[in-house]
């Protein structure tokens, strides 16, 4: 995963076992695609949600065993040969039509319960989809889960002001607007707290959500550096981050 072009999952990486990458890549290529649908190119809000809903309606057909039309086929096709548990596949495209009817309306996100419910649609359905491929269904992981998923959306979402404030995207809620030092405080608290299930899991994949995890944390370094103010300009992660990333996350718990 890279946290500097922010994807809620790891994109099939060689700490993925072989028999798993098929399945994480389809994932990822079907919500990418969704992604894009919602807010790439000049599209009107209207044709977004439009192609959202032929989307969603492909979704449904492949669900049920039959055909999808052509403009995914290939898509859907590589989707189809893995059990997805249906309804987080769902919630991924509720989150990204909600984004394009909140953008279209100029919305704000007011509270911290808005932003979680929305993280709730947006981020953990990924977690839990990954889980349920590595057959980890205990409701200790799958919050653990949750709470790591929702922590690196929020950091992508305070990493990318200078971005989604041009977009007409407005998720900075009115008590971070002078400062964003509570807000990295908040999802550095829900990374923390969601940190154990990586050495639970233990394993490869365990290693890759360290990787994840530490990734996430560096973002909310790089934004201190800053004086946690991302409205000008974007912190990256570079290539040079990657041995501290990855010294953190091999000693994260000694």
């Amino acid at each position: 995963m890279s946290v500097d072009h922010y994807e809620n999952f790891p994109v099939a990486s060689i700490l993925c076992p072989k028999r798993l990458r098929p399945a994480v890549a389809s994932l990822y290529w079907f919500a990418r695609t969704a992604d894009d649908l919602a807010d790439e190119g000049d599209a009107t809000p209207e044709q977004r949600l439009i192609d959202l809903a032929a989307y969603r309606a492909d979704l449904t057909c492949v669900l049920a065993g039959g055909p999808p039309s052509n403009r995914w086929h290939g898509l859907f096709e590589a989707l189809a040969k893995h059990s997805f548990l249906s309804h987080h596949l769902y919630e991924l495209l509720d989150a990204f039509e909600k984004d394009v009817q909140s953008t279209a309306a100029g919305y704000r996100y007011q509270t911290k319960d808005e932003l979680l419910a929305y993280c709730k649609l947006s981020a953990n359905p990924v977690g839990r989809l990954m889980l349920d491929l590595y057959g980890v269904t205990d409701d200790e992981s799958k919050a653990q889960s949750d709470a790591i998923c929702t922590a690196l959306q929020l950091i992508n979402f305070w990493q990318d002001v200078s971005v989604d404030v041009p977009r007409g995207r407005y998720y900075v809620l009115p008590e971070h607007a002078d400062s964003l030092q509570a807000a990295c405080d908040w999802a550095r608290q829900l990374m923390l707290s969601g940190s154990p299930l990586c050495k639970r899991l233990g394993g490869r994949f365990g290693f890759e959500l360290r990787l994840v995890v530490q990734g996430g944390m560096r973002i909310l370094e790089k934004i201190e550096a800053q004086g946690f103010d991302t409205s000008t300009q974007r912190p990256n992660i570079t290539k040079w981050d990657a041995p501290r990333i990855f010294y953190r996350a091999l000693f994260m718990f000694r």
